[in-house]
């Protein structure tokens, strides 16, 4: 058979009808899904800002104040600087802690931590003072900064500290021993990772290799370890038992912590981590609301958590031991200040 070729006089082929279209929308339930939308987006917001505004308001209405505070900066609308405090007061203490700590009179600061919140790039900066730093306390001459709070409370401690750093201090906050054991069970511990065991027979620190969820009374350990030891091969290892080891791993609660806080499985428990930090903090009487919820939120969407310890060598002078400022110290002073990420190896 001879194949036919196509007429050159053939109709061009017709083109193919398109995919039929689903109506549109009429332009009332156009206008009736955006309000819905809008309405939605509103309703989300309310209940954010409620659920914030209830949890500031648990916390601030149980926080303890300190009136006058005439030694606080004001603050200049930029970030804003916290000097938060842990006591190492033994008043109150439960009986999960009572055993391992003995009875001290007087209060000094155990944990002295500039907070610097608010940076443009959403960092949370951290720098930890050695409570064994030598200082000028103004009116008391040479001492260990943390006897400031012994001889003078939180006014008198708020000026060593900027005297001694030169940096701003537009807010105080302080925190016991008692109360922060029962914010880590609020939340259901922390979570940290142990290289090898560790113990201290001291505070009473018990932990074995790995992950380990910490309870309340065991973070307080942890934190306030001054024996610390690792097994290792040899046997039981004292390491970082210094007080920059402490500073170390106090830093390394806190971050974890302030994560787990913010982790969106804990959102049903912030009244309740509201209500037990807002009993276990004494606060400067100018930290209002609006500054809680400001805090929350910026460590809520913090883009993570700047941590350094003032760089320090040790000192023994007329048989006390100190911690004296080593030349890498104004470096880190001077990020901290400028709101700059803490250069490597400070």
């Amino acid at each position: 058979m001879t194949q036919q070729r196509p007429s050159a006089f053939a109709p061009p082929p017709q083109p193919q009808a398109p995919p039929p279209q689903p109506p549109p929308i009429p332009p009332q339930q156009r206008k009736k899904s955006k309000h819905w939308f809008r309405r939605f987006l509103i309703l989300l917001l309310v209940v954010a800002v409620g659920w914030l505004g209830v949890s500031a308001l648990l916390l601030r209405t149980g926080m303890a104040r300190v009136d006058a505070m005439t030694s606080l900066d004001a603050s200049g609308g930029g970030p804003t600087n916290y000097l938060l405090v842990g006591s190492d007061s033994r008043a109150n203490l439960n009986d999960s802690l009572g055993d391992n700590f003995a009875a001290t009179g007087g209060e000094r600061a155990d944990v002295i931590m500039l907070v610097h919140a608010g940076l443009t790039d959403r960092r949370v900066q951290m720098l930890s003072i050695p409570r064994d730093l030598k200082v000028d306390i103004p009116g008391h001459g040479t001492n260990k900064i943390n006897a400031a709070l012994a001889f003078g409370g939180p006014d008198l401690l708020v000026q060593t500290v900027r005297q001694a750093t030169g940096i701003p201090i537009h807010h105080y906050v302080e925190v016991g021993f008692e109360q922060f054991a029962d914010v880590v069970d609020t939340l259901g511990g922390v979570t940290i990772d142990f290289p090898y065991a560790a113990r201290d027979d001291q505070s009473g620190l018990s932990v074995g290799a790995g992950a380990q969820l910490l309870d309340g009374s065991q973070a307080v350990a942890f934190a306030r370890s001054r024996q610390y030891e690792e097994q290792r091969s040899e046997g039981w290892v004292k390491v970082g038992a210094s007080d920059i080891g402490r500073t170390e791993r106090q830093q390394l609660l806190l971050a974890k912590l302030l994560s787990t806080a913010r982790n969106p499985a804990n959102l049903t428990k912030l009244p309740m981590l509201s209500s037990a930090l807002g009993g276990s903090l004494t606060a400067d009487s100018g930290l209002s609301l609006f500054d809680l919820a400001a805090l929350g939120a910026g460590v809520g969407v913090s883009a993570g958590f700047d941590t350094m310890t003032l760089p320090v060598s040790f000192s023994n002078e007329g048989g006390v031991s100190y911690v004296v400022a080593t030349d890498q110290a104004p470096a880190v002073i001077a990020a901290f200040k400028a709101g700059d990420p803490f250069p490597v190896g400070g």
